[in-house]
């Protein structure tokens, strides 16, 4: 495990990396901004600031302990967690986290089930997960199966994307998440570059991320998906005020003029 963080965070600081990472703090910024309550937590990925653009109070960064001793990137700020916790355990009581992001969390996680049943566990009824994943079956992630099939074969391929555990298609979340009660709200995808390995051939192609948005969005390199926690048979209550039983109209008596 402690191999396949390293090898996401190195690849992060390369330029298809730099550029994946924009596009999900872009995302992060919008999704989390009006999102409401009190207490809210980022599990892993310290180079993105998921958190930033929301207002609640209390905001925590969670990694496990081999990310904690990652050494920093060069020029940039060194992340400093609030505690460390692993998705499949998280030191919260039930229903008592508000918000849950989860970049990359449940592809380097041991147990991507048991981590999302510990964030329902952990989350309000109503309180909100967010998720973001690459995409196996965009333009990079066949790069990548192409490059593994080279391997098996013995015919060399270089990976282009980390070497890290199974990437979860979107519909596959999208059922993991009905099956814990969450209801999808928004599942956006991005970044429809082709896989390059450079800056400039990266920046030829930016036309394609309008034209992705629009026309094949199921092929974006990442996707967030963005869910609520439904509870059945929970009754939200009503205002004091609009439950209070209202006076009963009272007759009035009405004078006859006398002609």
């Amino acid at each position: 495990m402690s191999d396949e963080i390293i090898g996401l965070h190195r690849w992060f600081d390369s330029p298809p990396g730099r550029y994946l990472l924009a596009w999900e703090q872009q995302q992060y910024d919008e999704l989390v901004a009006d999102i409401f309550g009190y207490h809210a937590v980022q599990l892993g990925m310290s180079g993105l600031q998921g958190l930033r653009a929301n207002r609640m109070p209390h905001r925590w960064l969670a990694l496990g302990l081999e990310e904690s001793r990652l050494p920093p990137e060069p020029d940039a700020p060194v992340p400093t967690p609030d505690l460390l916790a692993y998705p499949v355990a998280l030191p919260f009581e039930a229903a008592s986290i508000d918000l849950v992001l989860l970049p990359h969390a449940l592809e380097l996680s041991v147990d991507p089930h048991a981590a999302l049943r510990e964030v329902e566990r952990v989350l309000v009824p109503e309180g909100r997960v967010v998720i973001s994943g690459l995409n196996p079956w965009s333009l990079w992630g066949l790069r990548q199966r192409r490059a593994r099939l080279y391997q098996r074969f013995g015919a060399g391929g270089q990976l282009y994307l980390p070497d890290v555990g199974e990437f979860i298609a979107p519909g596959r979340m999208r059922d993991w998440l009905r099956l814990l009660n969450f209801e999808v709200e928004t599942m956006s995808f991005g970044c429809f570059r082709p896989a390059v390995g450079q800056t400039r051939w990266l920046d030829r192609f930016d036309w394609m991320d309008g034209l992705g948005a629009r026309w094949w969005p199921i092929l974006g390199a990442a996707y967030t998906v963005v869910a609520v926690k439904r509870v059945h048979g929970m009754r939200l209550m009503a205002p004091p005020w609009r439950s209070a039983p209202q006076p009963a109209a009272a007759t009035v008596p009405v004078a006859q003029r006398r002609r």
